[in-house]
């Protein structure tokens, strides 16, 4: 998978795992592992799937409407990447912590949802629920953090309140975020995701 790996000032941080949205790529959210933790190794990947020429994770059938035998190929596809990409550049496997966004949050709960020991944690900005009737592996000690729009018109309230309920049956620690606002990836947000991370790493 096309990607970038910047190691980082501090090794005994998570790596941060970066998914851009659709149409995005492994350039768009460098700033905003930033602002998370600047001395954190940084792991963005481009996805594997164009879709009218822009880059996503998995196929869908509509908006809103995932193609699912894409969508656990892809993240199989994701989760192999991943165990090769600590064996290549050397950092914890058992360390990394995904900031996605959109269809990249979804291929992020999508690991998640799929394997036990994908992720340390997730930050997952608009995220829907990857996949429904299925049973999630144990997500004791993973940690997760939700950032919805009351008005998103792409995710409802109703979704994010669904794959918190989901995540957290699967054991895992959820916290969900709201703001008065729609898609958009937002700096309050990214503000809030930055100050459950800072909790998280004292811990």
């Amino acid at each position: 998978m096309k990607h970038i790996f910047n190691k980082g000032q501090d090794r005994t941080k998570p790596t941060l795992l970066l998914l851009h949205g659709t149409g995005g790529n492994e350039l768009d959210l460098l700033p905003l592992a930033g602002r998370i933790d600047d001395e954190a190794s940084v792991l963005s990947v481009r996805g594997n799937v164009l879709e009218n020429g822009m880059p996503r994770f998995f196929q869908r059938l509509a908006e809103g409407v995932f193609d699912e035998e894409d969508l656990v190929f892809r993240t199989k596809e994701l989760y192999e990447f991943l165990d090769e990409a600590a064996e290549k550049y050397g950092f914890d496997r058992e360390h990394i912590i995904a900031i996605g966004y959109s269809n990249g949050a979804n291929i992020a709960a999508s690991l998640l949802f799929h394997y036990q020991n994908a992720l340390k944690g997730a930050i997952l900005h608009h995220p829907m629920v990857p996949r429904k009737g299925i049973d999630l592996p144990d997500l004791s000690g993973t940690s997760v953090f939700i950032a919805a729009g009351t008005n998103d018109p792409i995710c409802s309230p109703m979704e994010s309140a669904e794959l918190e309920s989901l995540l957290k049956k699967a054991n895992a620690n959820v916290e969900l975020h709201w703001e008065n606002r729609g898609h958009q990836l937002t700096a309050q947000e990214v503000e809030a995701a930055a100050s459950w991370y800072r909790k998280l790493i004292i811990k």
